[in-house]
């Protein structure tokens, strides 16, 4: 009887500091400290919410730069990868839409999607693809446009991890303020 007396105290402190403690102390610390991520990272324009700096967002219009693919529609509930493999016709004949849509010569970042399907970042080279498409759409020069691309390209994470990316919805937000 003194081990399940025990045992069921144990249970019960540890219920409570793994189950309500710690996510309270991490979620304050990081509502503090990371006030921004911790909120979603949202982008409000005059009162109206136009996305997150953290999640792509489907955009087809041609004035805009567009994501990669999403697997699950930009859903982030279903996020994910789709999970088909070379061989699969699908996944084929989605690639072979996609060449379509953005060109043979695509870059395969265009052509495939992100392994979330949420990924809000592209890499300068596929923004840059992008740039005359926008430019005679908006009756901007490729060179302003490509400037606003190295102007919001970012670098590897603490100069190291991972590659440069640039921020789709930053990169929009900034071409409708350039007009």
């Amino acid at each position: 009887m003194k081990t399940i007396l025990q045992s069921t105290r144990m249970l019960l402190v540890l219920t409570v500091l793994t189950g309500l403690v710690y996510p309270l102390v991490v979620t304050a610390i990081g509502r503090v400290a990371f006030h921004d991520a911790a909120n979603g990272s949202l982008i409000q324009k005059d009162g109206q919410l136009v996305g997150s700096t953290l999640l792509a967002q489907k955009t087809e219009s041609a004035k805009y730069f567009w994501p990669r693919p999403s697997g699950a529609d930009y859903a982030t509930v279903a996020s994910g990868a789709s999970n088909k493999g070379p061989t699969s016709a699908d996944l084929a004949k989605a690639i072979a839409e996609r060449r379509e849509k953005f060109g043979q010569d695509a870059p395969d970042e265009l052509l495939t999607a992100s392994g979330s399907g949420l990924d809000p970042h592209l890499s300068p080279s596929a923004a840059k693809y992008q740039a005359p498409r926008i430019a005679a759409e908006r009756k901007l020069s490729v060179e302003k446009v490509t400037a606003l691309v190295d102007q919001l390209t970012e670098g590897p994470q603490l100069g190291f991890l991972g590659e440069s990316r640039v921020n789709v919805l930053a990169l929009n937000r900034a071409l409708d303020a350039a007009q």
